[in-house]
């Protein structure tokens, strides 16, 4: 079962990174869930076998980890904030554009085309 939810979250982090580096807002808005939900599929892994509740008797045997638990649940509500923030800003940019393609700042590269002829020639 551990081998099966690890290539799951391995697979949703490659199929996330894959949609981040995309020039579509709604792709990468979509790659970064899929990268919080591999990375809370890791958190939970990393909790290890379950047991029985932390705080219900106190017999001795194996107890459920909360921390992964709690630090998912923290994930999951930070994610959520900032795929509502990203989904304002790509409907702010469709509303002004028209599209969601993100295109290149031609004043950024005019800067590192200046910068990059500024420097000296690296002798070899």
């Amino acid at each position: 079962m551990n081998l099966l939810l690890v290539v799951t979250a391995a697979f949703l982090c490659a199929c996330g990174t894959y949609l981040v580096l995309s020039r579509h807002l709604s792709r990468v808005i979509i790659g970064i869930g899929l990268l919080g939900h591999g990375v809370n599929v890791l958190l939970v892994l990393s909790g290890g076998d379950g047991g029985r509740p932390a705080f219900v008797g106190g017999d001795g045997g194996p107890v459920a980890d909360p921390l992964p638990q709690a630090l998912v649940l923290t994930a999951i509500v930070i994610t959520f904030g900032v795929i509502a923030f990203l989904l304002a800003l790509a409907y702010r940019s469709w509303r002004v554009t028209g599209n969601d393609e993100v295109e290149d700042d031609v004043e950024d590269r005019r800067i590192a085309r200046e910068a990059h002829q500024g420097e000296p020639e690296a002798s070899t």
